[in-house]
């Protein structure tokens, strides 16, 4: 990820990010009013922010403008963000003693995706102290159309407002401006301030030719022209003493503009608060903005925001009203970074067709005819929200079914536009890379162990319950509106073409929720995913069929057996429990996590198919559900250890059970599969609830605390406290046994209470110790560990307080 402060302007009828995934600045994607088509194209007008303290000569080798965790922020948040509107984001930077707010506003108007105005301020955190910041603005433009400097062209620097005109195919005519606030202040003092007096207080400049798929590196063009000055102007400075002049007067661009430049930066010095618009003006949008668009807007847009998250993830009456303010502002703030977090993502990825482990080499791998070693894909387009900005700036499979069902709590018709992104990526085998590294920006980010993707590797169907999800939010609108679930089947599946349900006619629904109001885009929508889902299916029972007559086990089907290709002695990357405990690599193992998945995917196209109309199809899948949950109970459960296991084989070819206490041997609770009545139930929630195992005051472990291994090694699933794993329980617990009658109802009410209070307080209290959310928590004291700020499934804090499940 190239967290580059990028914004992508309307391209058609929408505005999103082209190769880069995300921004500090604004945020990658923010779709017109109008949820319009998105065009495929790598084409993009991008625009970024950089900047650093001129205190010192140091502070520029500390340059800011990706989302990277060496730069140590204090912190940077959304504090609202909305995929159609525009947002606020705070940024404090320690070191150079400055809080900069971004604000961002879309203005609705024209033909070609409408216009948009942004806000750049800062102000010094410590106000008894220095804050000497300087702020880059640039523009770079690739694909066809160009890009021209209106504004007169000085040799020291540009007085005023600043502007720019292009045009592309999308984006027709446009002008760019920049505008100061009157109260700013320049650095005009300092050493050798008079032989710079001509050069203070103006806004300085280049522009340079930039070849194609490069403009995401635009730091690095923009850096070589300040320092490459900067070597000339110090050489008169050298003598100890003449002493060296003030870095404010050293450290400028040269005011420069080279033939058929595509990249213009824009660089401004400031001593104290400052304050500076952009403005986006469409050529076919009558409206020209000025700053009132902002002063009126962005209020505006905060209220709005709030009330609207006030009714979607309402604070829960068994909270504490005296912490209302600061938890809703914590969930508002997750959530606003989930959603600022969705990138899109343009390029080709490198792709093994023949790679296996020495224990996949069986008649399951795929592709037989297919040239050995890594291969470039064509390019694929991609919108995904991303796990990490700082550290995880690209699509994984197994993170994005838990991004979408917090994303589709928020906004659905957004989530599915997602959806339908990673749906589209299934190719003609039925397989999904479970990382979508798209293109070479998403390269620079990634070790290069992990660049090569493999078609016979898999990762948890998680998408699957974004689609579950979705079926569920219809169900409940249908309530709502007055037909019962019964009528709603009967209207999705006439594809009649009159109005929404209990709307006017030639009346629209609103916009995040289009498919929810109008069950016939619902059913479009099911059906346009159904085959490439059904595909997707096939593949993981084809390439991920685990064996059971090999090896004389005894179960009621002789088919429904699983385990993960792609496994090392070490790890099992593709199960997403990376070094969670197993036994040794097998072909004959078996993984209970996997074949609880793989109930579960049975499960969701059951549903899906009964939706769709395709009955046949529907009893094969609830035929296949039950016999993977009779697998489930005929190989994995293990009576004197009262735990579900891994399989394995010995030496002597016989099978065992591989049982290690934590969060694979829950999986069957986690996924709903048994019925509250299980007598397996009341031994599971032991294991839970036992402080000596997986109970901790700070979430449920993911290994236990007595195993041997507990926290040892690279201590990644060995112990660390998941959020994803333990919003599964709390959403087992919330829907199912603490729902419904049963002989541990009881227990499970009890543990539901204690361990959403337990993951609320602790990440919250780390949030406010640290200024983020993290990848995972410690497991014996609750702190943060590893990537942060790790706003993808550690989101799910908002859901889970607001219990939404």
């Amino acid at each position: 990820m190239k967290l580059s402060l990028l914004l992508l302007l309307p391209l058609a009828q929408s505005v999103f990010s082209q190769p880069t995934n995300d921004t500090l600045l604004w945020g990658a994607y923010r779709p017109n009013l109008y949820f319009g088509l998105r065009p495929r194209i790598p084409q993009s007008l991008m625009t970024g922010l950089m900047w650093f303290g001129t205190q010192n000569y140091q502070s520029v080798t500390r340059v800011r403008h990706a989302c990277d965790q060496g730069d140590n922020l204090d912190s940077y948040t959304w504090t609202e963000y909305d995929t159609r509107e525009g947002g606020v984001q705070v940024l404090k930077d320690g070191s150079n003693n400055v809080k900069i707010t971004t604000e961002f506003l879309k203005v609705a108007g024209g033909d070609h995706g409408g216009s948009w105005a942004a806000r750049v301020k800062g102000e010094p955190i410590d106000k008894d102290k220095t804050s000497r910041v300087s702020t880059i603005f640039y523009f770079g433009l690739e694909g066809l159309g160009g890009l021209d400097l209106e504004t007169d062209e000085n040799e020291n620097g540009i007085t005023g407002e600043i502007k720019l005109v292009g045009s592309t195919p999308e984006l027709d005519d446009f002008a760019i401006r920049i505008v100061d606030s009157d109260d700013n202040k320049a650095v005009s003092s300092g050493p050798h301030a008079d032989a710079f007096k001509q050069r203070i207080g103006r806004t300085h400049f280049i522009a340079r030719p930039v070849s194609e798929g490069e403009v995401w590196q635009a730091s690095q063009f923009i850096t070589k022209a300040m320092f490459d000055r900067a070597r000339e102007v110090i050489g008169p400075y050298q003598d100890p003493a003449v002493g060296s002049p003030d870095p404010s007067f050293v450290l400028q661009l040269p005011d420069d503009v080279y033939m058929n430049s595509n990249l213009y930066a824009f660089q401004k010095f400031f001593d104290g608060p400052f304050q500076f618009d952009v403005f986006f003006d469409s050529g076919s949008n009558t409206r020209k903005l000025d700053s009132s668009v902002l002063d009126q807007g962005i209020p505006a847009l905060v209220a709005a925001y709030d009330k609207r998250f006030q009714k979607v993830l309402p604070y829960p009456s068994d909270y504490p009203s005296e912490k209302q303010e600061s938890l809703q502002n914590f969930s508002k703030a997750i959530t606003s970074n989930l959603v600022g977090g969705v990138g899109y993502f343009y390029g080709n990825s490198i792709v093994d067709r023949k790679f296996s482990y020495e224990w996949d080499q069986d008649e399951d791998t795929i592709d037989d005819g297919a040239e050995k070693d890594a291969k470039m894909t064509e390019p694929k387009a991609l919108l995904t929200a991303t796990p990490s900005r700082s550290f995880f700036p690209r699509g994984f499979y197994w993170d994005e079914g838990f991004h979408l069902l917090h994303i589709g709590q928020w906004d659905n018709d957004f989530s599915l536009e997602i959806l339908k992104d990673w749906i589209g990526l299934i190719d003609n085998d039925g397989w999904v890379a479970r990382e979508q590294i798209l293109g070479e920006e998403a390269r620079s980010k990634v070790p290069s162990e992990f660049l090569t993707q493999v078609p016979n590797y898999a990762n948890p169907p998680t998408l699957t319950m974004a689609v579950t999800a979705f079926i569920e939010r219809v169900k409940k609108t249908s309530v709502k509106r007055g037909p019962s679930d019964a009528e709603l089947g009967m209207d999705l599946g006439m594809g009649g073409s009159q109005a929404p349900l209990g709307m006017p006619q030639g009346i629209a629904a609103a916009v995040e929720s289009q498919y929810l109001e109008n069950p016939e885009l619902a059913l479009s929508f099911l059906k346009g995913i159904y085959e490439p889902l059904k595909r997707h299916y096939d593949w993981f029972r084809l390439t991920q069929r685990g064996q059971i007559k090999q090896y004389s086990r005894k179960a009621r089907s002789r088919s429904e057996g699983y385990r993960w290709r792609g496994r090392s002695e070490q790890h099992v990357l593709t199960s997403g429990m990376d070094d969670y405990p197993r036994g040794p690599p097998h072909a004959g193992e078996l993984h209970l996590d996997l074949i609880s998945w793989m109930a579960f995917f049975s499960r969701t196209m059951r549903d899906i198919a009964a939706y769709v109309g395709e009955k046949e199809d529907e009893a094969t899948f609830v035929q296949n559900e039950q016999a993977i949950l009779n697998n489930i109970e005929d190989l994995h459960w293990n009576e004197n250890e009262k735990m579900y296991c891994d399989v394995n084989v010995n030496d002597e070819d016989e099978s065992y059970h591989v049982c290690h206490k934590g969060y694979l041997s829950l999986f069957p609770f986690l996924l709903e599969l048994l019925p509250p009545s299980s007598p397996h139930l009341g031994h599971i929630l032991d294991i839970l609830y036992d402080p000596e195992h997986l109970w901790s005051p700070y979430g449920i472990r993911s290994l236990s605390a007595s195993h041997p291994e507990f926290g040892q090694g690279e201590n990644y699933w060995k112990g660390p406290i998941w959020m994803q794993m333990n919003y599964l329980a709390l959403r087992a617990l919330h829907n199912t046994y603490a729902a419904q009658a049963g002989p541990y109802q009881q227990k499970a009410q009890q543990i539901y209470k204690e361990l959403r209070q337990n993951i609320v307080n602790n990440v919250f209290k780390e949030y406010e110790r640290t200024g983020y959310v993290w990848e995972q928590y410690d497991a014996i004291n609750g702190e943060g560990r590893r990537s942060h700020p790790f706003t993808g499934w550690t989101s799910l804090t908002a859901l889970i307080l607001a219990e939404k499940y």
